[in-house]
């Protein structure tokens, strides 16, 4: 059985999220239903901490948004990522394979 991990690790939830953008414009069910699918159930993003996220990074103009009609016919906020928010991707994909590499080294150090 998966353990479910509802506070990904500090920091990485807006690398998740603008990964999960890079793919293309998604509601916010849609985003925390692809990492929970894509992670094996492993994280789950909760409301709390996903719209909180969303909201900051639409203002840093990482994402926009806009109100459109869902696939169950509700109307919900799409968001899609920005050229600015794929330049931090790009940044936080390459902080987040340094520090991974620090980590995995200070785990295999005997």
């Amino acid at each position: 059985m998966a353990r479910l991990l509802s506070k990904p690790l500090q920091g990485s939830l807006s690398l998740l999220i603008l990964k999960t953008l890079s793919r293309g414009p998604l509601h916010g069910y849609g985003i925390t239903n692809h990492l929970q699918q894509i992670s094996d159930d492993v994280l789950q993003v909760e409301e709390g901490s996903l719209y909180p996220a969303l909201h900051r990074m639409e203002h840093e103009g990482w994402i926009s948004s806009e109100w459109a009609t869902s696939g169950t016919n509700r109307r919900v906020r799409f968001y899609k990522l920005t050229a600015k928010g794929k330049r931090q991707l790009e940044q936080e994909e390459n902080d987040w394979r340094e520090v991974t590499a620090a980590v995995t080294r200070v785990l295999n150090f005997v």
